[in-house]
């Protein structure tokens, strides 16, 4: 067969197949368990295992399982034998891409592409090669991408968290520990990112923000501040003790905020709906 096989019918595997099924390519959702998941996204179809016939890419969406990942492009491998392995995309957004790699008989098929939640809104997501990751393959993951609606950064080489979660966890690991030393509240921090960050990154991203205000402050601010930042080199304890007590947030009516008495589920659905509309609102060229 042509097309993509997404295979995790979770809610990142249901919303990477919901947006390759927008473009009009063949889209197979693959289930441990399709009797009992939830209907398939439109336009995808839910399956029980690979097809008998290579697609022209199968991505992973599967647990963050370092050894259950790596079987599974293994059984891929496998299931189609040397010369008729498809491009094989791990979403994994963490895990060494290189391990997995190394354990391939086919790495130049091989590469980690990176979605974000919700997949199927953000317009973009990370590609990253690894060392054997061939140039054809690259040329056609991005193809598939665009055609499904998805520009992609493309990182050289794996590491830990690509760009985008790199620049994310630098940012909270600073927001943790304003936190901690009593210097900002939960809700100072995300006021201040909602309304101060976050409209400048929209319009000119984070660099060209830079140069469009001049640098000579900028660089000259940097030899005070930077020393100053939160240089811990371990997470932060507090966060981490929140997994500990379950407060993993809205579904599990805690997190940094109190969502007791809350509809959770409406409120993750209506910040789908406002994402979508600034999307949308930013794409205008005017």
């Amino acid at each position: 067969m042509t097309g993509v096989v997404v295979v995790g019918a979770g809610t990142m595997g249901r919303a990477i197949a919901a947006g390759f099924a927008r473009s009009g390519e063949r889209t197979l959702l693959v289930s441990s368990d399709p009797a009992s998941a939830r209907p398939a996204p439109t336009g995808v179809e839910l399956v029980g295992a690979l097809p008998e016939e290579p697609p022209a890419m199968v991505v992973e969406a599967i647990p963050e399982d370092l050894a259950l990942k790596t079987a599974f492009f293994r059984s891929v491998e496998a299931r189609y034998g040397p010369d008729s392995v498809p491009l094989m995309a791990s979403n994994t957004s963490g895990l060494p891409l290189q391990d997995i790699a190394d354990r391939l008989a086919r790495p130049d098929l091989f590469l980690g592409i990176h979605w974000f939640h919700p997949a199927d809104e953000l317009p973009m997501v990370e590609s990253v090669r690894v060392a054997e990751t061939a140039p054809a393959t690259v040329d056609t993951a991005l193809a598939l991408l665009r055609a499904a609606g998805w520009d992609s950064i493309v990182v050289p080489r794996p590491v830990p968290g690509a760009v985008v979660n790199r620049l994310q966890h630098a940012i909270l690991h600073e927001a943790y520990h304003l936190m901690a030393e009593g210097l900002a509240s939960v809700e100072d921090i995300d006021r201040a990112a909602r309304w101060l960050l976050g409209p400048r990154m929209c319009i000119a991203g984070l660099l060209k923000q830079k140069d469009l205000a001049g640098l000579t402050g900028h660089i000259l601010a940097q030899r005070s501040i930077v020393p100053d930042l939160c240089h811990d080199a371990e997470p932060n304890e507090a966060v981490q003790a929140m997994l500990e007590r379950g407060e993993t947030g809205a579904l599990a009516g805690r997190g940094f905020y109190d969502w007791d008495g809350r509809d959770a589920r409406a409120e993750i659905a209506a910040a789908a709906v406002r994402l979508r509309r600034l999307i949308a609102h930013l794409d205008d060229p005017a």
